[in-house]
């Protein structure tokens, strides 16, 4: 047994308190940049360890806390707080009926689909776990609950907020997430582990007229449609199938009478790609087909992508990883159905990278899994894993264990790993 693991199963509290607490924010989810009462709730927890320092509203509602232990090494660990506006179906007793106004003001219903309340969780199980085993270790630990990261904006803001001014630089930063892999799955990847995501909104602008008289429009919709089918053969005809890119239009909206041809059409456009050479290319290609379109359609009105969010590539560190690998391959079991050196890169995109590359330092997001052992297995018997939920589907809902668990000893044999006594 491995020294690593003896503190934290010495110092692991009770997780029963926190499978309820889990279930306390799943069912009251709140939306990006309006988090103000699930902050409070992680900030009252933190604040009744009696461990920490706690600094709330950075960039928002981010929260941070601090853990000064002695000389040594100041490591950062982060989760997200944010939720979806995602009607929940997974009909679950704690599932979330919660309503929310979104940054258009437009109420939706809205439900943790992407895993944050199990890394709220996961984390302040951290805080309780550190604290209690802080005679075993040495240095500083900063804990950050970050907003907004699904818009892409959390974490600058934080940075922007002046998270740094209130608490330590840390040396490294480690994050995680929990993904629709077998629960009791555990992973660290080398180098890429998410891509970056580049989304807009487009108008296309046409010539409204009478639907008997198309020869005097210039006709949005069909603009629009030429538009959308040509971007497909971007990641097909210009990609290097070695490679990795994705170009999708997630919302089209055009028009309101079946005897009118609209003047207008609006797109929504995501674009994700793996290195920054092939993000150039494909966002170029993109304009490129955009513009011809127009042409093609007679349309002296050229669209120009209007940027929404931004999100970063994301690369862990070489060293931090052979660090955690070391640490993981000691503390989990290794295989399959357990710890993976090499596991799948997050298909979406993390803006957690900003909290480390703000400041010039080194990071590694590692990756759990939360569906429930049993779904998996049968659903690998029958081929049906591509049809079991993900993030961001209504039925995405981790099973509680042993996601919980794993999660919560990932962070701490990560923070142990670089705060150990004599490391």
């Amino acid at each position: 047994m491995s020294s690593i693991t003896k503190i934290i199963e010495a110092h692991r509290p009770n997780l029963e308190p926190y499978e309820e607490l889990y279930k306390y924010f799943h069912a009251h989810p709140e939306l990006s940049f309006q988090e103000e009462q699930t902050a409070a709730r992680i900030a009252q927890h933190l604040r009744n360890l009696k461990a920490y320092e706690v600094f709330p509203g950075i960039g928002g509602h981010g929260i941070a806390a601090v853990l000064k232990n002695g000389e040594g090494s100041t490591i950062l660990l982060r989760a997200d707080i944010d939720a979806l506006p995602v009607e929940e179906q997974t009909g679950l007793p704690y599932a979330s009926t919660a309503r929310m106004k979104d940054v258009d003001g437009v109420e939706k219903p809205m439900m943790h689909a992407c895993g944050h309340d199990m890394h709220i969780t996961a984390l302040l199980a951290t805080a309780e776990t550190l604290a209690a085993a802080k005679d075993e270790w040495q240095g500083t630990l900063i804990l950050v609950f970050q907003p907004a990261e699904e818009r892409a904006g959390g974490a600058r803001a934080m940075v922007d907020g002046g998270l740094y001014d209130k608490v330590p630089e840390p040396e490294l930063a480690i994050g995680a997430h929990v993904m629709p892999f077998r629960s009791g799955v555990i992973g660290t990847k080398h180098g890429l582990i998410a891509s970056s995501a580049d989304r807009f909104q487009l108008r296309i602008e046409g010539r409204q007229a009478h639907a008997s008289t198309p020869h005097v429009s210039i006709d949005p919709i069909v603009q629009a449609a030429s538009t959308i089918m040509r971007l497909q053969s971007i990641v097909s005809r210009e990609v290097d199938p070695s490679d990795f890119a994705v170009v999708t239009v997630s919302a089209f909206h055009a028009g309101d009478a079946e005897n009118i041809i609209p003047s207008h059409a609006d797109l929504k456009i995501d674009v994700r790609a793996g290195i920054p050479a092939t993000r150039e290319r494909v966002l170029a290609a993109v304009q490129r087909i955009i513009s011809a379109e127009a042409s093609a359609s007679g349309n002296a009105k050229v669209p120009k992508l209007q940027p929404t969010t931004n999100f970063p590539l994301l690369f862990n560190d070489s060293g931090v990883t052979s660090a955690l690998e070391k640490t993981f391959s000691e503390h989990f079991e290794v295989g399959e159905h357990a710890y993976n050196a090499n596991i799948p890169r997050l298909q979406g995109s993390e803006d957690f990278g900003i909290l480390a590359t703000a400041i010039g330092k080194p990071s590694c997001f590692f990756l759990y899994g939360g569906t429930d052992p049993q779904v998996w297995d049968r659903a690998e018997g029958e081929g049906k894993l591509h049809e079991l939920p993900g993030n961001h589907s209504p039925l995405f809902a981790p099973v509680v264990q042993p996601t919980l668990g794993k999660g919560v000893d990932g962070y701490v044999a990560a923070a142990l790993t670089f705060l150990g006594k004599g490391r």
